[in-house]
């Protein structure tokens, strides 16, 4: 009888526990994600090291998983971008990044059309101020509109457009990448 006992507190309490799909450099990510009313689930990991640091560990949440990134362009609904801290990073920092990583990926035109965007992204951001070492921010395209957060708290104004939402995930798995290894990770690899 002490044996089924046991056994039942042990199923119990391992179908409690979280199911991780991903760790990276001790960061652990769920196997799926709630966003809009959806499900997603982890498409991959990667680590984004600058020079010779770990800055974060990001995780891109998607309908349906694909190592072909026009394939994740191309999907409908919610996604998420998901990055967690290792270092700290200021907002400036953050903000340069993003916009540099979105021109590296787009024409002179799209980078005009999307002014307002980058505008409302830079402002975001500065809203953030610094990310810590531990904190979470999550890119989150929800009813047509990307929405940033950090630790679970949103920041600044929703920015309008799907494509606004794919022009930012250019940045990690768009032709010319942040990092070619966080690609790689990101896409499943």
């Amino acid at each position: 009888m002490k044996r089924v006992f046991t056994a039942a507190i042990a199923a119990l309490l391992f179908a409690a526990a979280p199911v991780y799909a991903a760790e990276i450099a001790g960061v652990k990510f769920d196997d799926s994600a709630a966003l809009g009313g959806k499900t997603l689930v982890l498409n991959g990991v990667g680590l984004r090291s600058i020079l010779f640091f770990k800055a974060y560990v990001a995780g891109l949440y998607v309908p349906e998983k694909s190592s072909a990134p026009a394939a994740l362009f191309a999907q409908k609904g919610p996604r998420r971008i998901s990055l967690k801290m290792l270092m700290e990073l200021s907002s400036e920092r953050m903000t340069k990044a993003f916009i540099e990583g979105i021109e590296k990926n787009h024409s002179e035109a799209q980078l005009a059309a999307m002014k307002p965007q980058i505008e409302q992204l830079s402002a975001t951001m500065a809203a953030i101020g610094t990310a810590n070492k531990g904190d979470t921010v999550d890119l989150d395209l929800v009813d047509g509109a990307t929405r940033i957060s950090l630790n679970g708290q949103a920041k600044g104004q929703p920015i309008p457009g799907d494509d606004f939402f794919v022009a930012v995930m250019r940045i990690y798995v768009g032709e010319h990448p942040a990092d070619r290894d966080l690609k790689e990770g990101l896409l499943g690899g």
